[in-house]
């Protein structure tokens, strides 16, 4: 009978294939079981240790220029490894114990101009050629006339601090002293241009600028000395300069106006006279400022121009190192007469086995002294700092 006055939806068949109700037990087993597979799989893969994390920017390792040293076995004890690393300026040693432990012994490598860098602010040797430019702290005392020199805490002088190295061979040595630097800029300029390194430069307390051309010189190679400006016997109308000492004014005065000259740089070896003829050869003047020096761990040059100085019997009191120039060589300024005073100069160096000159900062004078030194170094002629020929006294 045909279904068609059956109501809607009441008594039909089921289709065929279908089941009876909304879920057969199979299909029901197999959905139960879909979903608890996707259920454990959801589990494991949040689980707190497979857990993504965002990932951080990676910072790219730049390539570097050198490669690794390379690590050697010691050729005495082979079980010892060295590795030389030339950025920090380290030696590495790992030595192999009988044990199998391993000991590591770091070390500084040989430091050279190529090396680190290493500032030591109490060494009793030189400065490095470096920071050659750089006051030493320790050899400093700060006050109202400037940064004063000191002997450091632990005996270290400015004089040997501050003085160029040489060779230490015993052969024939001679110190030149060109003075009057910063007193005219051009000058100066052209004297530090043009002089060799090994010549020894003396700038004027009176001068200008010298915290600009101390820097300059000592980075070239320099040894540096002050020069002080003393009382002439024709005083005053041969004036050196408002900072000079005077024989009749009191030693507190001169006390003052040597510290004032003394601030005007740091970085040198001692102090060299202008002029004081007079001043030099007065006992109550001079032995306080003498005193001073030495007790600075200042070198104490003499020109040798005043043959009745008395700073050697001063720098012998006070145990002070000194040293008396043998000649002054541009007397007569022009150069062939400067050539042939520092070829007497070669030849009393050659009968003493040292001997120290002393000019002044004329173009003449430059010019003849870098020539002589470039040939006279030829000869067999070691160009000396005038720090190396002082006499230290016992």
């Amino acid at each position: 009978m045909s279904g068609i006055n059956t109501p809607l939806g009441q008594n039909r068949k089921p289709a065929k294939g279908s089941s009876p109700g909304f879920l057969s037990l199979g299909r029901f087993a197999l959905v139960f079981g879909v979903l608890l597979l996707a259920g454990g799989s959801f589990y494991a893969a949040m689980g707190p240790e497979n857990i993504q994390r965002p990932e951080l920017a990676k910072v790219e390792e730049q390539p570097s220029d050198t490669k690794p040293a390379p690590v050697q076995a010691d050729a005495k004890d082979p079980g010892k490894l060295v590795r030389a690393r030339p950025h920090d300026g380290a030696n590495v040693e790992k030595q192999v114990m009988d044990d199998g432990s391993v000991v590591t012994k770091f070390t500084p490598k040989d430091r050279n101009k190529d090396g680190p860098v290493v500032i030591d602010a109490t060494a009793q040797n030189p400065q490095d050629p470096r920071t050659a430019d750089l006051p030493d702290e320790a050899l400093i005392e700060n006050t109202a006339d400037g940064k004063l020199p000191v002997i450091a805490a632990d005996g270290t002088r400015p004089v040997d601090r501050y003085a160029r190295p040489w060779s230490g061979a015993r052969g024939t040595r001679i110190a030149i002293v060109v003075g009057g630097l910063g007193l005219s800029q051009s000058g100066t300029q052209r004297a530090l241009d043009t002089l060799p390194e090994d010549i020894t430069v003396a700038f004027a307390a009176n001068g200008n600028s010298l915290f600009r051309w101390m820097p300059i010189a000592r980075k070239d190679g320099h040894e540096v000395l002050l020069q002080l400006p003393l009382e002439p016997f024709d005083y005053p109308e041969n004036n050196p300069g408002r900072l000079t000492l005077v024989s009749t004014d009191s030693a507190a005065t001169n006390l003052k106006r040597l510290h004032e000259s003394m601030g005007k740089m740091t970085n040198y070896t001692g102090v060299m006279n202008y002029l004081g003829g007079r001043f030099l050869a007065n006992p109550e003047a001079l032995e306080p400022v003498m005193q001073d020096i030495s007790s600075r761990g200042l070198l104490f040059l003499d020109d040798g121009s005043s043959a009745q100085s008395l700073s050697a019997t001063y720098a012998k009191a006070y145990a002070s190192p000194h040293a008396f120039a043998d000649l002054v060589l541009d007397q007569e300024v022009s150069k062939s007469a400067v050539l042939k005073k520092l070829d007497d100069l070669e030849r009393i160096a050659l009968r003493k086995g040292s001997a120290i000159g002393v000019a002044s900062a004329f173009d003449e004078s430059v010019d003849a002294v870098t020539q002589w030194a470039r040939e006279a170094q030829n000869r067999g002629i070691e160009i000396v700092g005038v720090s190396v020929l002082a006499d230290v006294p016992n």
